[in-house]
């Protein structure tokens, strides 16, 4: 799955849409981005690490990496 789905997919499971995650990042994170800023990086596939994290965070995730057996 690519990245842009997964984590589309981790927003619609939690009943969200995807300007109210923007709107917690600006709120709790101190994001400057817009709706179509998020959008446009998911798209091209540009979305840091760091932003990745914080989108995991106010979804209630965390990110772990698990080693391939």
């Amino acid at each position: 799955m690519n990245i842009q789905r997964e984590i589309k997919s981790y927003i619609v499971r939690e009943g969200l849409s995807m300007r109210e995650i923007v709107e917690r990042l600006v709120v709790t994170r101190r994001w400057r981005g817009s709706l179509s800023n998020f959008s446009g990086k998911l798209q091209r596939g540009t979305l840091r690490y760091k932003e990745a994290e914080d989108v995991a965070d106010v979804l209630g995730y965390d990110i772990v990496w698990v080693k391939r057996k």
